[in-house]
């Protein structure tokens, strides 16, 4: 069953939150880890970008690290956007930085799923959030998705009835 979390909750962490590592990031523009770092940024979030095909060079202004110990904290969560099975070695990184780094929160993008390292991190008293993007959420909890006409019950695919 998958797991569940109120609006409040997630809200509270991103209203929580300054500075993001994101491992995974890439460099090009179709990628969705790019989008989501420069929607991130636009939203006044420092994005750390994590990736050691990529260490050295810079995406969106922000040189790339090669892994969260090499990035400068602190940054308060590490987003994670690698496959369910990488998840659990980016987690424990992450655990065994947490007091050094500032890190309180492992968030696993969409269809990132490791239940195993979710609980390791709870024990290490790190929040967790899986199978959910920030971008979208934020988009979400703050009413921006509206404009596009998601769940606003202005763009129908139903012709409109004439009168």
């Amino acid at each position: 069953m998958p797991e569940t979390y109120s609006s409040a909750e997630l809200l509270g962490i991103l209203r929580g939150v300054r500075t993001i590592a994101m491992v995974g990031a890439s460099a090009k523009w179709q990628r969705p880890s790019y989008f989501a770092m420069k929607y991130l940024q636009d939203k006044g979030y420092r994005v750390l970008p994590i990736n050691p095909g990529l260490a050295g060079q810079e995406i969106l202004g922000e040189m790339v690290y090669g892994s969260l110990d090499d990035a400068p904290g602190p940054y308060e969560m590490v987003d994670i956007f690698r496959n369910s099975e990488a998840a659990g070695v980016v987690t424990d990184e992450a655990i065994a930085l947490a007091a050094k780094k500032g890190i309180e929160i492992v968030w696993m993008q969409l269809g990132v799923i490791n239940p195993d390292a979710a609980t390791r991190a709870r024990a290490a008293g790190l929040k967790v959030v899986m199978d959910r993007c920030p971008k979208i959420e934020f988009g979400r909890l703050n009413a921006e998705l509206g404009w596009g006409g998601f769940d606003s019950k202005v763009i129908s695919s139903k012709r409109r009835r004439v009168s």
